[in-house]
């Protein structure tokens, strides 16, 4: 071999780990680049199931800017006065931004809460002289079909972790069809027993007969509820009473510290469409119903619910309208929630932001029941109802005797006529 020969031998020994690395470079590459592609598929994935539950993430007001990411909703806080529509928007960023970080402490709140836990002194009256029952009694109230067992089943899902189940179910009674609830039920969303709160379940109110409807809630806010309670329009006049039900006077009656109006917002919207204002009137009529006032200066909470049946602008004009024409504000104690999904079931931990709605909706509900305990009664007032209820036992007798003596008189004057003749 020549000296020329050995020289090209060498080179081509060096070439051929050069073009191994050059192939294994372009290897790594490939790999990487495939890495890259299948994790920017799961962040789309991700991103996409995140503007899923932020609905209103796709409308107009959250498309990013140049700076990358700041919305129109966001910029908004900068104006002076807000409309209602951005102040929406921010109520609904607030709660999407607490659910990711205090949704297990509301639920930690909720679980291990008393009765009067949430007291605040007020009126210089002092804690062991105010009326607090053992469990804070919740009531729903709403027109027919607003969900109000949608929402106790979402309930039991978003804070008894039990999945969904139906606990709550409206099952019609022989010779009715409806589906409604018939009777009132007491429920333990918690499925504890150391809860300090329960939620009632009602029949829905017929907008053709609010009157009654209404008479039945202002019994319910100054008597009382009983679990089983019969509802009025329950019972059609000829159908046989269940044989299986406990009669509901076996039940403990309890006072009702904090109604919640329950609001179908699918309905509402048609009616604003379709210029029948009678859903509109008949919740109006009870959302301001003076008995279910528990306090002079604070409106119930109100609970929207269907929503999810409208597009993400009708759903949040429909909000703004309904507010305006209840005369309460867009975000105080108004909530958006959405009881069932595309599957027809209860929305559960994958949607954050409506568990934490759901949560704080009743966290606020025990903080108003708890802010607005009555004092107990002091000894002077109960002699005064122990005198007054002695003077009217005395009066009722006095009464009886004047009647049994005028009676005595009467025959007395008729038996000496009788004999002067």
């Amino acid at each position: 071999m020549t000296a020329i020969e050995a020289a090209v031998a060498r080179k081509r020994c060096r070439r051929r780990p050069q073009k191994r690395r050059t192939r294994r470079r372009a290897e790594v590459r490939e790999e990487r680049r495939m890495r890259s592609s299948v994790q920017g598929g799961d962040d789309a994935s991700e991103a996409s199931a995140a503007l899923a539950n932020c609905w209103w993430r796709s409308l107009i007001e959250f498309d990013g800017d140049s700076e990358g990411g700041r919305t129109e909703a966001a910029a908004g806080s900068r104006g002076a006065v807000a409309s209602p529509r951005v102040r929406v928007l921010r109520e609904l960023e607030r709660l999407a931004a607490a659910a990711n970080v205090s949704l297990d402490d509301i639920r930690h709140k909720l679980l291990t809460y008393n009765a009067g836990d949430l007291w605040l002194p007020a009126g210089g009256i002092p804690k062991h002289e105010t009326d607090i029952p053992p469990v804070i009694t919740i009531l729903l109230l709403g027109l027919a079909g607003t969900g109000k067992t949608a929402l106790v089943d979402l309930m039991y899902c978003v804070l008894g972790r039990a999945g969904f189940l139906p606990f709550a179910q409206s099952i019609p009674l022989a010779g009715s069809n409806d589906g409604r609830t018939q009777c009132l039920e007491e429920h333990n969303v918690l499925r504890s027993m150391r809860s300090g709160f329960c939620i009632f379940d009602s029949r829905g109110l017929d907008c053709d007969r609010m009157a009654d409807g209404l008479e039945e809630v202002a019994e319910w806010m100054n008597e009382g509820v009983r679990h089983g309670q019969p509802c009025r329009g329950a019972n059609p006049p000829d159908a046989p009473a269940p044989a299986s039900a406990p009669p509901a006077t076996r039940f403990l009656r309890r006072r009702v510290n904090c109604p919640v109006v329950v609001a179908n917002l699918y309905e509402l919207h048609h009616s604003l469409l379709s210029g029948d204002p009678r859903p509109l009137e008949a919740t109006r009529d009870l959302f301001h119903y003076p008995p279910i006032k528990i306090s002079p200066t604070d409106s119930p909470i109100l609970v929207l619910t269907h929503g999810d049946e409208l597009s993400p602008e009708e759903r949040i004009q429909a909000r703004v309208k309904t507010c305006e024409y209840l005369g309460v504000s867009e975000t105080n104690g108004v909530y958006d929630i959405s009881c069932l999904n595309e599957y027809g079931t209860a929305v559960d931990e994958m949607d954050p932001a409506t568990s934490y709605a759901v949560a704080e909706a009743i966290f606020r509900a025990l903080v108003v029941a708890d802010r607005t305990h009555p004092a107990k009664a002091s000894i002077k007032e109960w002699l005064l109802v122990v005198i007054t209820w002695a003077m009217c036992a005395l009066s009722t007798f006095f009464a009886f005797l004047s009647c049994c003596c005028s009676k005595l008189a009467k025959a007395n004057r008729e038996y000496t006529k009788l004999r002067t003749q």
